[in-house]
């Protein structure tokens, strides 16, 4: 399983800014406003992302796995 995409997704929840994902992976998220994923973020970092995704109040972390073209639930 490789992590191929990173995103925010406020389709059924906004982010509420509480830097929890900054906090545990900050190679990969910032929190300036709302959650971003910085430029040429490091996604081999699996395990970091996926705590900050299980980590997430409202989860808008979105991860796509293996180029799949779907957002995945499975961390």
């Amino acid at each position: 399983m490789a992590i191929t995409k990173v995103w925010l997704d406020e389709s059924e929840n906004e982010c509420t800014m509480c830097g929890a994902c900054e906090a545990i992976c900050p190679e990969v998220f910032e929190v300036p406003e709302k959650m971003i994923v910085v430029d040429d973020a490091d996604l081999s970092l699996d395990e970091e992302i996926e705590e900050a995704a299980e980590c997430c109040p409202v989860e808008t972390i979105a991860i796509e796995v293996d180029n799949s073209g779907e957002r995945t639930n499975n961390y």
